[in-house]
């Protein structure tokens, strides 16, 4: 290999590299860093109403899917059962796949209700999560505060455990 090829390699090499995408660190002003506080780089917000409208359109699919998802599954049934009467292996396909449209449907609206169900009650969920969060935070900035406050100057022992010695009398 000559020297010149060597170069156009390497030249050909740290030009894809510098084409690749490095997540290794945040650009100054991006987001928090350690002690950085939520509120400085936002917070996670949900808002009622945008629960209960998620929690909605679930309910209604999932009504829209009992309603209108079953309406040929008995007529399939029907069908394939008259087919395999008369001897057609194409009935036992379509018995099949009506069997399966009503598990996959069933499986779609308990998905539907499970939403539904879990929309009503997260921002409740969270909201208490969040107080109780703020309050073991608060609990230990108080235990903080009280690990600061000293006895006695750095270095000496507290004399409330350890009262010093009183000397003899000669």
């Amino acid at each position: 290999m000559a020297w010149e090829e060597w170069e156009q390699l390497k030249a050909q090499a740290a030009e894809r590299q510098s084409t690749q995408m490095q997540l290794n660190q945040v650009e100054p002003g991006m987001g928090g860093g350690p002690g950085t506080a939520p509120s400085a780089y936002g917070e996670l917000k949900v808002h009622e109403a945008d629960l209960a409208k998620i929690g909605e359109h679930a309910f209604g699919l999932f009504d829209r899917l009992s309603n209108r998802g079953r309406v040929a599954v008995p007529s399939s049934y029907k069908a394939a059962g008259d087919l395999s009467g008369q001897g057609f292996a194409l009935g036992g396909g379509l018995q099949h796949v009506a069997k399966r449209w009503d598990e996959q449907l069933n499986s779609l609206k308990d998905a539907c209700a499970h939403i539904s169900n879990h929309m009503r009650v997260t921002k409740k969920l969270h909201q208490g999560d969040e107080h109780y969060i703020r309050r073991q935070l608060s609990s230990i900035e108080v235990l903080d505060v009280g690990f600061d406050e000293r006895v006695g100057k750095p270095g000496e022992k507290n004399p409330v455990y350890m009262p010093p010695r009183q000397q003899k009398d000669d």
